[in-house]
This record gives C-alpha cells, structure tokens and sequence, in this order.
C-alpha cells in the first residue's frame, strides 16, 4: 500500500546537494527519517468487518431514507403543481413546482455550513442523526399542509418553509454519510463500501418512485389530487424514526475517534496538522479553496446528469411524449433497479482500476450518448425508451458508484465533513437542484425537446477537464488519516514494508 503523499513532508523540499549527499549519506538518512518515520503498527488502523457492515448498512439505509423523503417531492411535481399552485397553464404549474423544489436548494449551502463543520466538532454519528430528524419532521409536515383552495396564499407560503426545513437538514447528508464509510471501510476497498451509500440514494428513489406510480394506478389522478399524495409524505415520519435509531446505535467513526485522542503519529507534519482546531470554515476557504472548486465542478457535471434522468425524466416523458405519469414513472423504476444490480461491482472496479478511469467513462459516456439516447427516447415506443434510459443510466452508475470514495479522499481529516459539505452543496445548489427549473425553460424558449440532451453533454464536458485534474486516490489513506486495513497481517507487512533494510 502507498503512503499518502499529503502527509509527507519533505516532498515539497528541495533534494539537498548531491555532494553533500554523498559525503555524509548516514547523516542526510537520519534527517530524513526523523522527518518522515517509518509506519509503526500503532499508526495503522485494523477494520472490524462487523463494524464496517453495521456502519455501511446505517449509513446507507438512512440516506435511502432520506433521499426517498426527497425523491417524493420530484415524483409528484405535476400534482404538487395542481393542488398548491392551481392558477395558470400547465407550463406554469410546472415551473412553480420545480422552483419549489429548487428552493430546497438554495439553503442546502447554508446547511452544509452549520452541519459540515459541527461534524468535524462533535463527531459524524451524532450530526447524521440530526438531520434525518429535521428531513423526517419537514417531509411529514408537507403531508399534513392545507391545499390552495383550502387557505389560499399560506398553502405554497407554508409548503416553501417546509421544503426549506428538507434543503437545510440534506445539506449535512452525503458530505456527513460519505465521510462516515470512507472513514470506517480499509484503504482497498473504499470504492465497494461507498458503492452501497448510492446504492442507498437509488433504492430511495425507487421505493419514492413506485410508491407514488402505485398509488396513482390504485387510486387515480383525481383521487391523488384530492387526497392520496398526502400518503408518501407522512411515511416520512416512521420511516425516520428507523433511521435514527440505527445511526445512534454505532460509533464514530475510528479516523475521527483518533483524531479526537490525539493518537495519530504518521509524520510530525501530519500530527501538527491533526491537532487544529477543526470546522473552521474561514480555514476551509482559505486552505482549500483550489479543492473546492475541483469538487464543486466535479459535482456540479455528476448533479446535472444525475438530476436529469433520476428527477426529471419522468416529467419529461408525461409533458413532452405525452406518457402516462405511471407508465414513465414504471419506465423509471426498471431503469434504477438495473443500476442497483450492478453499482457494487462499479465500487469493485474503481477499487481495482482507479477512481479517474471509472468517473472519467460515465463523463466521456454522457458527453457522446446523451444525443443518441434522447433521440431514442423522443422515438417513443417503450423499447425505444427503455434503451435511451439504459444508455443514460450505465454512464450514470459509474458515476453514481465511484463519487462517494472519490470525493471525500480529496479533503484532510479534521475538515473533510465540513470541506465537503460546503463544496458538495454548493454545487448542488447551483447546478443540481436547479437542473429540472433549467430543462423546462430551455425547452419552452427553445421549442426543442433535446435540450436536456445539450445540457447534460455541457455538465460532462466540465466533468471531463475536473475529472482530468484531480488526483487518483484508490487504495491510499485518506489524506491527515492513517492507513487502514482489514487484517493485522496486512498491518504487520505495512509496517515491515517501511523498516530499511539494515546494511552491514
């Protein structure tokens, strides 16, 4: 395994003469080693495979949890457009139902600024656990709100303030859930165990996409209008009742526990930065910022895509092929659940082959399939769309299931929640939530319907160029964290690999 180049401290220096190398070698490998010591088994993280799983499986079924309670919301767009905005053309509806949902977005920043670093403070568990309770208790309170025709002008007032309450707690979501499983899974096999958090986000989605197709096959358009999209939002309640309870029942995570002690010794340089003091955000701007814009590039391309086809496209199909909304909604439905079959195996290969292969074939896919695909789609027939769907979601999953091991190795230790909290949602913010809002307009100015073929070609072509610039970090530690494996033979080769070899 590598030792990560970020906490080495003489890779910045100047090599010293090599004359003076030569006359005194013992003297300059005595500096060196003083300043970069070699590994000791105390420095190296052992997993526990139980603990990894319980931590994966809390992580990842919160955020399904979560994201369903999200997901909800862009399953509905066209009735939340008629019961709280009834004013208007169809167009109209529409676009106030998605500038809601972008809405959420505009203060998922802000979250990410107080929940990013609060995690870094107190802890990821107990930070994950706050925001699912504000998601649960926002999302259930939407289902409880009194229609237009009720109250009138409170109805979107009150229905703004609750989608607000959802955008503040998500802002502390991935970069929080992201951090928690990198932090826990060994160095191999980050990619395979932040697969399943996706895996989570697609199966929230899913079960918020069937619920509601279900629903509106079972009770009908008018029935949903009247009363039966109040169901999926007050689900939310129980539902996070269960994820709350399984993310207080673990620990924190062991990089965060050793940062807290004090008992990380990598390198001098490593230990002095590992002892500052954490959430600072004015640090993370001024430290971080040339990360920050890498990653808010990197996640504004995989936002637009992801956006596009997991929010909109079933909107797109009912308004512009004049689909049925369950028939598009089903389409959907079978399109995520073949990326749910195969996101762990793209975690496998990113583990294998590199994170920037993986991110770079789902940005290049994007950029050259994305005409061809809407241009199957616009056909209509229902193999024409599943295929066009399938060519968007395979380009998406290796996105999907290489992001969450990506992202957050690219931030130290003591700032990582907080650094990718803010770059994460700020890209979100600007670039994903917004994406629906966007689409439609372009379409109405425009009069075509392959503008959400152009917009996303646009998002890969900025991912491509983020992609290209940033490092590769498969199986290396997380920068300002020590190694981490999944045995003590694996510790104790590691630890033999940095012992010189003596010469006599």
């Amino acid at each position: 395994m590598e030792r990560n180049p970020a906490t080495s401290p003489i890779d910045s220096e100047p090599t010293p003469p090599s004359e003076a190398a030569r006359r005194h070698p013992a003297l300059f490998r005595a500096v060196r080693r003083r300043r970069n010591p070699p590994l000791r088994r105390s420095d190296i993280t052992v997993t526990d495979e139980r603990a990894v799983r319980r931590a994966v499986k809390a992580a990842s079924l919160g955020n399904a949890m979560e994201w369903f309670d999200f997901g909800i919301y862009a399953y509905l767009a066209g009735t939340i457009g008629r019961v709280f905005f009834p004013s208007g053309s169809e167009t109209a509806q529409l676009l106030s139902s998605f500038a809601t949902f972008a809405v959420a977005f505009l203060v998922r920043p802000l979250g990410g600024m107080v929940f990013g670093p609060m995690g870094d403070k107190v802890g990821r568990k107990k930070v994950l656990a706050l925001t699912m309770i504000l998601m649960a208790v926002g999302t259930a309170a939407i289902g409880m709100l009194p229609t237009y025709a009720a109250v009138g002008f409170w109805s979107p007032l009150l229905l703004i303030l609750f989608r607000l309450l959802q955008g503040f707690s998500t802002g502390g979501e991935y970069g929080g859930a992201s951090t928690f499983i990198a932090e826990y899974a060994p160095d191999k096999r980050r990619g395979y165990f932040g697969s399943f958090l996706e895996l989570g986000t697609l199966a929230g989605y899913t079960g918020a996409a069937g619920l509601v197709t279900a629903l509106t096959a079972w009770l009908g358009s008018d029935t949903m209008d009247a009363w039966g999209w109040r169901i999926p939002f007050l689900l939310a309640g129980p539902l996070g009742i269960v994820g709350i309870y399984l993310r207080l029942k673990l620990d924190d995570t062991p990089a965060y526990l050793k940062l807290e002690q004090g008992t990380v010794h990598i390198t001098e340089a490593a230990n002095a930065v590992e002892t500052t003091a954490h959430g600072d955000l004015a640090k993370i701007f001024r430290q971080h910022w040339r990360t920050l814009v890498l990653c808010i590039a990197l996640v504004g391309a995989y936002n637009i895509t992801d956006y596009m086809l997991l929010s909109y496209m079933p909107t797109y199909l009912s308004d512009e092929l004049h689909y049925s909304e369950t028939h598009g909604l089903l389409i959907l439905v079978a399109t995520m659940v073949v990326l749910m079959l195969i996101i762990n195996q793209v975690g496998r290969l990113n583990d294998r082959f590199g994170r920037k292969p993986l991110l770079m074939t789902g940005m290049l896919g994007f950029f050259v399939l994305s005409a061809p695909a809407f241009l199957l789609v616009r056909q209509g027939s229902l193999l024409a769309v599943s295929g066009g769907m399938l060519m968007l979601g395979l380009s998406l999953v290796c996105l999907l299931g290489t992001m969450s091991a990506a992202l957050p190795a690219m931030f130290p230790t003591p700032v990582r929640y907080g650094s990718l909290s803010v770059g994460y949602n700020l890209s979100a913010s600007l670039f994903g939530g917004t994406t629906p809002l966007v689409i439609t307009a372009l379409i109405g100015a425009t009069g075509s319907d392959m503008m959400p073929a152009y917009y996303a070609m646009a998002a890969a072509l900025v991912g491509v160029i983020a992609v290209a610039c940033m490092k590769e970090t498969a199986r290396q530690p997380l920068e300002g964290s020590p190694p981490s494996v999944q045995t003590e033979q694996e510790a104790a080769e590691l630890v033999r690999s940095q012992t010189p070899t003596p010469k006599f």
